[in-house]
């Protein structure tokens, strides 16, 4: 007599047969993790961003999403800022031909309650960090105290802070096994309508990119320029171009697990020789999930050496779909 095979009897092997395929046939080349600048004066505008060298499949398009939750504390005694900010990114890139490749995407980033505050003290306290005065006000507040500018920014959640459309265009200049070395435009305009922030900026981006991968291990590397526009910011002295240079390094543990680390400085922005003029520094370390097509990022990004002219840490999730 036929023995009856109970639902999951049949699902599950075909379940695990599916994964293991898609794991299978998961990319293993190691790319830098999709984040963005998280600084306040460098999350709003253009950033250079670190990029892989190499060319995707021809004729393939990514589509991608991020979004980024990140706690500032910028504590000094010409400026305060304490807020949170949120960022969501969407685009998608092609590779048009074996050499060039392209990207368009929309970033749109706001002031709302993310109630990292309570986790940064608990961080600080427990690795015996100071807490630079955090400890001395209120949680979740939205304040921006620049006197020296007149800038006076209260209460401020629930507003636009950027709504910007990002193109960049890449040529791959050298490529073999194991090194590529490429160029890119990039191009950026904002535009906030309303509020505190409002405000329209266009700016412009050069940069060179160079990788190495070999087997499980991928280096990457990033220089570039940005033209800032002065008047994005009334009053405040932006300087006309900025520069920014990324190294980073990737390993795949298997095809579908890869750990990405990166550090990222920008040069500062404004030309008044405080804190913003200084280079903002910050460590991104990085985990990625590949299934056939799809992957999955989550990202820290954390602040270092100035620690008063940059986001206190930032958390970034990410899926990244070829088609």
């Amino acid at each position: 007599m036929p023995t009856r095979k109970s639902i999951t009897d049949i699902l599950v092997p075909t379940i695990l047969i599916s994964l293991s395929s898609s794991l299978v046939n998961a990319d293993t080349a190691v790319t830098p993790m999709k984040i963005y600048a998280q600084a306040p004066l460098h999350s709003n505008t253009l950033s250079t961003e670190l990029r892989s060298a190499f060319a995707m499949q021809e004729d393939s398009v990514e589509l991608f999403a991020t979004g980024t939750i990140a706690s500032v504390w910028a504590h000094s005694d010409s400026f305060n800022l304490d807020y949170y900010q949120n960022q969501v990114i969407t685009g998608a890139q092609w590779q048009l031909t074996p050499k060039v490749k392209a990207e368009l995407k929309y970033q749109y980033s706001y002031a709302g309650n993310n109630g990292l505050d309570s986790f940064v003290h608990g961080f600080h306290d427990f690795f015996g960090i100071g807490q630079n005065g955090r400890d001395e006000v209120e949680n979740d507040r939205f304040n921006i105290s620049v006197p020296k500018y007149g800038v006076e920014i209260n209460d401020f959640e629930g507003e636009t802070l950027s709504s910007a459309l990002h193109s960049y265009l890449e040529y791959q200049v050298f490529s073999n096994q194991h090194n590529a070395i490429s160029l890119g435009a990039s191009l950026y305009f904002n535009h906030v309508n309303s509020g505190s922030f409002k405000r329209d900026s266009f700016e412009q981006g050069l940069q060179a990119n160079y990788s190495f991968s070999y087997e499980k291990h991928a280096l990457f590397s990033t220089v570039g320029v940005t033209f800032r526009d002065n008047n994005a910011a009334d009053n405040i002295p932006y300087k006309n171009s900025t520069f920014a240079f990324s190294a980073g390094y990737g390993y795949a543990i298997t095809p579908s697990h890869h750990i990405v680390t990166s550090y990222h400085i920008y040069e500062g922005s404004v030309d008044d020789g405080e804190d913003y003029s200084e280079p903002s520094n910050e460590f991104v370390l990085g985990y990625r999930y590949l299934l056939e097509k799809a992957s999955f990022e989550l990202s820290v990004i954390e602040n270092a050496v100035n620690m008063d002219n940059s986001t206190d840490i930032a958390f970034t999730f990410g899926v990244r779909y070829v088609l």
